[in-house]
């Protein structure tokens, strides 16, 4: 059961969220870059697919093409576009009722930032104890993330960076100020052109186990979600750190966020084992479903079709298993086209164009040129020679929207079924028994509506009974109904059996009214 007492503020559980690397989106003004009116162009595609909201990576004024490790924090990178630019965005995400989250790291700003600036080397500065020092006459300044003291651009230009003292009264009022502004942009009290909510880059409670920057989830993060959650009620944190237990219960009750990223399921998925995401997912879920934002893929991950490679049934069970598992899903850009893409630490050296490949320009064309391309990354490096993108291979907007069999189209029927049935966004999580160890089966339940999903984790043609007898009726048998493709199955007292082709998915509706049900897909073009 719910446990009420451990939520701040909850996620909408009817949400599907959207995550957007923008610079790889779609550029409107021919530059190479996606931009801000490039992603206001595109809007309608995100709503056709079926999300509900769109999360961005930082915005800010940064060095660095990802734009983390900030050199201005009030400052939109002028590749993105204008103030103006992001102020019409976020109206036409609020015209079309979606939501629009934006992606802050706070904890980290590089030589450029004028906090470093005038402060290094400058004890008198007024800036001095905005960012950790490791010496009396500033000339140290802490390391971030792995030890690091900067990095080196793919486009070859190095930066120091370094940590801001997020214990500090001072910097505690700036960052108060700066997360309000983009709340309330026009400081009038409406917030009708603000965000509706924020995800926490990194947030720990000790900042890269730096003893000195220790108890952050109450000293720092818990009174500042407070206060702007008083500002706009509703405010959505999201939780992002993948050094945590199962279900981050540490950033909920402690840190004061709305929801945190499912880590641990998405590892959990990724091993094709039953029992592994049966745990996982029970782990998770174990408190509330609207608390875990549900993922397979990310800016910071390999892409999910790669970890596969590019199986079209693996790829199809990590889709379903995203959207009708539990939790808020998330969709990466591309993920619902099956884009390919690995980077990592060290592959091409000490660069950040390590993760380029993560993060490629989005195929909207079967070829690979075409209006609107992002390919600012174009011959910059050995990432682009490396370059999954390939012209005519399937995997593209163009090449799929009109074909009922795509990937794409199957993510849109998986989020049909989520909004049809509340029973996906609402009900509970439930493992299911069955007898077979290539079959993951669960239930999710809300009031009287009960869908029971079954999954063939295996590449071959498997029969499974699952149990239901905590499903049954005391008086009337309940029947079935499939939600989502041509795969029957018999109910008796007690159990469904079926027989699932490889790595398919079979959705059912329990029906209390003793017939058998079968009805087409949810969508059909």
């Amino acid at each position: 059961m719910r446990n009420e007492q451990t939520k701040t503020v909850a996620f909408n559980s009817s949400e599907i969220i959207y995550h957007v690397f923008q610079r790889s989106f779609y550029d409107s003004n021919g530059d190479g870059h996606g931009d801000l009116k490039g992603l206001t162009q595109k809007l309608d595609y995100i709503l056709e697919l079926g999300a509900t909201s769109i999360l961005l990576t930082p915005l800010y004024k940064s060095a660095y093409y990802h734009n983390y490790f900030a050199e201005d924090f009030e400052a939109i990178d002028t590749t993105y576009g204008s103030l103006e630019d992001y102020l019409q965005l976020v109206r036409a995400v609020h015209g079309r009722n979606m939501k629009i989250y934006m992606d802050m790291e706070i904890q980290y700003i590089t030589e450029d930032h004028k906090w470093y600036k005038d402060s290094y080397q400058n004890p008198a500065s007024p800036y001095s104890e905005y960012i950790v020092y490791k010496d009396a006459q500033n000339t140290e300044p802490e390391s971030i993330i792995f030890n690091l003291n900067g990095q080196l651009g793919y486009n070859n230009l190095y930066r120091n960076i370094t940590t801001v003292n997020l214990l500090s009264k001072k910097v505690q009022e700036y960052l108060y100020g700066l997360f309000r502004y983009w709340i309330d942009p026009h400081k009038n009290g409406s917030c009708k052109d603000g965000v509706d909510g924020f995800r926490l880059d990194h947030m720990m409670d000790m900042l890269d186990n730096k003893p000195h920057l220790d108890n952050l989830f109450s000293d720092f993060w818990k009174p500042l979600i407070t206060r702007l959650q008083a500002l706009k009620p509703g405010l959505v944190f999201i939780a992002e750190q993948t050094d945590w237990d199962s279900s981050g219960n540490d950033h909920l009750l402690q840190g004061g966020v709305s929801c945190v990223f499912a880590f641990q399921l998405r590892e959990a998925i990724l091993t094709f084992d039953k029992n592994n995401i049966a745990q996982a997912a029970e782990a998770a879920f174990e408190t509330s479903v609207d608390q875990q934002v549900v993922f397979i893929e990310n800016h910071d991950i390999h892409r999910f079709a790669s970890l596969v490679n590019n199986d079209a049934g693996k790829i199809r069970v990590g889709a379903a298993l995203n959207i009708l598992i539990g939790g808020i899903p998330a969709i990466y850009y591309g993920q619902e086209i099956g884009m390919l893409g690995e980077g990592g630490f060290g592959r091409y050296g000490d660069s950040d164009g390590n993760d380029i490949p993560r993060r490629e320009a989005f195929r909207w064309y079967k070829q690979v040129e075409g209006e609107g391309m992002t390919l600012w990354y174009r011959d910059t490096g050995p990432w682009w020679n490396d370059s999954t993108l390939r012209d005519g291979d399937g995997i593209s907007v163009e090449e799929q929207q009109n074909n009922p069999a795509s990937l794409w189209n199957y993510y849109r029927q998986l989020i049909a079924l989520r909004k049809e049935y509340k029973a996906f966004s609402l009900g509970t999580y439930s493992t299911l028994q069955n007898n077979n160890q290539s079959i993951f089966s669960f239930a999710r339940t809300w009031k009287n509506e009960i869908m029971v999903i079954v999954v063939n984790l295996s590449d071959r043609y498997e029969n499974v009974e699952v149990a239901l007898t905590e499903y049954q009726y005391k008086k009337q048998e309940k029947s079935l109904r499939s939600c989502i493709g041509d795969i029957t199955a018999m109910m008796s007292p007690g159990n469904i059996r079926t027989s699932l082709p490889p790595y398919e998915t079979g959705i059912w509706k329990l029906e209390p009214d003793g017939k058998w049900l079968k009805t087409k897909p949810a969508i059909q073009r």
